[in-house]
């Protein structure tokens, strides 16, 4: 095999609502929960995905989107309130069935990445924990969540706890044409994903570096949902520069009407 054969796919990983203001402040500063959802301008839809790559050298995931049992798993912190996961449960749209679709397992993947350990990006971590799997995430991301004392905000415990993460800092090739680049500010350890395919070109994974189309500017546009202010503009400027200079498509972490004109698996692919 030969970097020509390297593929990109979409997984849909489960599908949220939430008042907007959570991902693109504008008008009004009251954010509603579920219960509550006419008293904001708007209520979204925020889905989730994770990115298989086959490569090469070995099959990659990236993020592995929301859990099943959202509801009872959330609970520690409130965030099923104001976060509520999209049913059918049972059906499909989460990262298993995902998977199965492609007839793939967990040990089939040999690296998984983290962009960072909120709970509607790590939920599923534990699933590759079966010993074949190498599980990365931001050094600044591993030891944030290390002083924690229990689940908070959006950070749930058991979806990383016991996990032996390989820590990696600064923009990091993973493989060849796979690029770990370090896009802070949303939380700790926040990265994007580069992938610099043979036929299409470059694809920019934002993760929760930018959510929506509308926070990309020029100029960017904030969320609530931001740990440090400053460092995420600083990180969404530097991921422009990145997407000029390789005249990448840039695929946002939570973007639902851009959802609608990418290709998911098991029908669509990107090579």
């Amino acid at each position: 095999m030969t970097s020509q054969d390297m593929t990109v796919q979409l997984l849909d990983t489960g599908t949220m609502e939430c008042d907007e203001t959570w991902l693109l402040l504008q008008g009004g500063r009251t954010i509603a929960d579920r219960h509550h959802r006419d008293m904001r301008r708007r209520w979204v839809g925020c889905p989730t995905h994770a990115v298989l790559i086959r490569h090469p050298d070995a099959t990659l995931l990236w993020d592995t989107g929301v859990p099943r049992d959202w509801e009872t798993r959330w609970s520690a912190t409130g965030f099923e309130e104001y976060f509520p996961v999209r049913e059918p449960v049972d059906g499909p749209g989460f990262l298993d069935s995902a998977l199965a679709e492609l007839e793939l397992a967990p040990d089939d993947i040999d690296i998984l990445v983290l962009s960072h350990l909120h709970l509607d990006h790590a939920a599923n971590a534990q699933m590759f924990t079966g010993g074949h799997t190498r599980i990365f995430a931001h050094t600044d991301e591993i030891d944030g969540v290390a002083g924690l004392p229990e689940s908070t905000g959006a950070y749930i415990i058991d979806d990383f706890d016991g996990i032996n993460f390989e820590p990696v800092s600064g923009d990091t090739e993973i493989l060849d044409g796979v690029t770990l680049v370090e896009s802070p500010g949303h939380s700790w350890g926040t990265m994007s994903l580069q992938v610099d395919l043979p036929e299409e070109g470059t694809k920019l994974f934002t993760s929760d570096a930018v959510y929506l189309e509308a926070n990309w500017g020029p100029p960017a546009a904030g969320a609530a949902i931001v740990w440090d202010n400053v460092r995420w503009l600083e990180s969404v400027q530097r991921l422009r520069q990145i997407a000029e200079r390789t005249d990448a498509q840039v695929i946002f972490g939570h973007d639902e009407h851009q959802k609608d004109s990418l290709r998911f698996a098991p029908h669509g692919h990107y090579r």
